[in-house]
């Protein structure tokens, strides 16, 4: 593997923005645990270590679709419920029983499942890590999730995005120790997860990363979309630095073997889901 072009990405930022990947201040933040002036420290990679890219409510241990190919290795594992307070999605009537049909359907459905880019919240919590790199005016995360990234405006409070798109477009601020950023402007065929939750093209995310200690934020999103849910829901987790020496991302370009999901019904003569652009 070529380790220059799974990090390209990151390094091309880094000289854009004219800032060293260690931070704004140019230490490393693994290393420092003083008092921070100013704004805080999330340079590093970070993962997430939970289920919540299969589920985010809290669920048993169950078969999916594929594990009559691979077995156990294909079935969802069981997880706690990322939601604050625990409980459910509020979703409205129709929407709940959208969602049904979306889980039973989910392999099928599922963008992630071709390579699509997951939209925000969910590529925090995909099971691989992404990278942060801070600049004065600027935010750059790098997914390995499909080689994707998205950037964070600190310097342009009010504006709109052109166009919608896969990650939306990110507004951010710091609030004390935290950064707060509002996403709007996605897609709707993005999930929140591998079980159906959905959303509509109105959907705005409030997302907050806030230190814990050198090593772990909390990452909170508000979910916002009057016109699938019936009230504003939070999910919270931990994010844990990646503590290996040298530490990065690695490349994982998922299209080839997404392939199989878009194009294999033309090869095996299964018909297509009327549900499903593709």
């Amino acid at each position: 593997m070529n380790k220059l072009t799974s990090i390209a990405a990151v390094i091309g930022f880094v000289i854009l923005m004219g800032c060293s990947p260690n931070g704004p201040g140019g230490g490393s933040s693994a290393g420092n645990e003083s008092a921070a002036v100013g704004p805080p420290d999330l340079n590093g990679v970070w993962q997430a270590m939970n289920t919540a890219h299969w589920d985010l409510e809290g669920h048993a241990a169950r078969k999916t679709p594929v594990t009559d190919v691979i077995g156990a290795l294909g079935a969802i594992p069981a997880g706690d419920s990322v939601l604050q307070g625990g409980g459910k999605i509020p979703y409205q009537a129709w929407a709940l029983e959208q969602r049904d049909e979306n889980r039973k359907n989910w392999n099928r459905r599922d963008r992630a499942v071709s390579c699509f880019i997951p939209g925000v919240p969910r590529m925090t919590y995909m099971p691989l890590p992404f990278h942060i790199v801070q600049s004065e005016n600027k935010i750059f995360m790098a997914y390995e999730w499909g080689s994707n990234s998205r950037l964070i405006h600190l310097d342009k409070p009010g504006t709109e995005a052109e166009l919608p798109s896969w990650v939306g477009y990110s507004l951010g601020r710091y609030e004390g120790d935290t950064l707060v950023v509002e996403v709007t402007d996605q897609m709707a065929e993005t999930w929140f997860d591998a079980t159906g939750n959905f959303h509509s093209e109105n959907l705005k995310v409030t997302e907050y990363y806030t230190p814990m200690g050198p090593n772990h934020l909390m990452y909170k999103a508000t979910i916002e979309d009057p016109e699938v849910f019936t009230e504003p829901w939070t999910i919270e987790m931990p994010l844990y630095r990646r503590m290996e020496e040298n530490a990065r991302i690695l490349e994982f370009k998922c299209v080839e073997f997404g392939e199989d999901a878009m194009y294999g019904h033309l090869r095996r003569g299964v018909q297509k889901d009327p549900a499903v652009d593709y």
